[in-house]
């Protein structure tokens, strides 16, 4: 939670001071983030920009949300020095693992070399996105269109061209009335899955009539030839009739499919060729790179023996130096051990070493001995008394008894005499 909270502190704070610029201060950047990309277009930067250093082309709104902060702000710092030295200054392309703050502010730099203000903090642009960001880029562009002395015209709209109807006129009226009544029996006749054999044998035994009639009564003409031509050079603008398309007409589809198919034929007969001999060079080729390979593989066999042969004997030499290393790491660490217990024995010695050069331990046990003597001595005599009090009881004890003994036989004496 404590984490959270500048952050919620932040956009509280951005969120008021929207609030203060108005409603639509939430979706200004939008705008001139669209007005942004509108101007790179101008300044072509998806080939002399995105191109160069790989990068994908924008979207609308690319600079205006939070995508991936460490690419937009790659892409940021990518477009602002390209943008810098297409207005004519100079200025070094910044890398991946730049300092971000020194690059923005060599950027900040540029942009106020330009007269452009800037009030707001320079940490505002190392997320890559905001209203900071689309400030600075379009500020830059527009330096850039005024370097390259673009200047906006007014829009050219183009001109709608009328169809040009033909007048024609009764006879014209007529055959057009005609021919759009055919075309609606067709349609009729083709919506209807219904045909009439008989209809259709009559229709065609008429028109076979006809056309005999006619052949018959043109076989031999009156007209002048050059009067032909004069009545149908004066007629001919009259014949002209327009029918206006329609685009959902199937027919229309129909001729289009058929014109797409022919164009595609005709592509397909120019592309054959020029797709066979391609076919060609490359079978060619790739015969060309199989028998170099194989003779590259014949002639280098012994140098892939002697390489795979020095192979195997690293890999074996690095088994027994992976053995060897484990030894050598088993025996320092007893070495190791060894050296601890030596140390702790010249310890050992060194103290001994110190007390026996000491004289204080000798006096303490001179002292000591000197101390046991008295000991020794007083013990004796306590010894020698308690020897002495033991004598005189055991003597005491003695004398008792034969008293005791005298005691009881003077008695059986004195009985026997009576």
């Amino acid at each position: 939670m404590a984490e959270e909270a500048p952050g919620g502190i932040r956009r509280g704070a951005e969120e008021l001071e929207a609030a203060e610029r108005g409603p639509g201060a939430a979706y200004h950047m939008f705008a001139m983030m669209e007005d942004l990309l509108e101007k790179l277009k101008l300044l072509n930067y998806e080939e002399e920009a995105l191109r160069r250093h790989h990068l994908r082309p924008l979207s609308r709104h690319y600079f205006a949300l939070p995508t991936n902060p460490g690419e937009q702000f790659y892409m940021f710092c990518t477009l602002a020095a390209w943008l810098i030295t297409k207005a004519g200054h100079s200025f070094e392309q910044p890398q991946e693992y730049d300092d971000p703050n020194a690059t923005i502010s060599n950027i900040l730099s540029e942009l106020r070399s330009f007269g452009r203000s800037v009030d707001f903090p320079p940490s505002k642009l190392k997320a890559g996105y905001g209203e900071q960001a689309c400030y600075v880029l379009d500020c830059l562009a527009e330096e850039a269109l005024k370097h390259t002395d673009f200047s906006w015209k007014r829009p050219a709209y183009p001109t709608e061209e009328l169809e040009e109807e033909a007048i024609t006129e009764d006879d014209a009226e007529l055959t057009l009335n005609k021919l759009e009544e055919e075309i609606e029996e067709e349609e009729t006749d083709n919506e209807e899955n219904f045909i009439d054999l008989n209809v259709l044998k009559a229709q065609t035994y008429r028109s076979d009539m006809n056309e005999s009639t006619k052949q018959e009564e043109i076989l031999e003409s009156t007209t002048d030839a050059a009067e032909w031509n004069l009545e149908v050079e004066r007629v001919l603008p009259q014949l002209k009739v327009t029918i206006r398309t329609d685009n959902k007409d199937w027919r229309i589809h129909v001729d289009q499919m058929h014109q797409h198919k022919d164009g595609i034929e005709s592509a397909l007969k120019e592309t054959r060729g020029y797709l066979d001999k391609l076919h060609n060079e490359i079978s060619r080729t790739l015969e060309k790179v199989n028998s170099r390979e194989k003779y590259l593989n014949n002639q280098l066999e012994h140098l892939v023996q002697e390489y795979r042969t020095a192979q195997a004997q690293l890999s074996e030499a690095k088994e027994k130096y992976q053995q060897g290393s484990g030894g050598v790491t088993e025996r320092t660490r007893t070495l190791s051990e060894i050296t601890e217990v030596l140390e702790k024995v010249k310890q050992e010695m060194e103290e001994k070493g110190s007390s026996m050069t000491d004289g204080a331990p000798l006096v303490k046990i001179k002292q000591a001995l000197t101390k046991l003597k008295q000991e020794t001595v007083q013990m004796d005599i306590r010894i020698g008394v308690v020897e002495h009090t033991l004598l005189q009881s055991k003597l005491k004890e003695k004398s008792n008894m034969t008293r005791d003994m005298h005691a009881t036989m003077i008695p059986e004496t004195t009985i026997g005499a009576y």
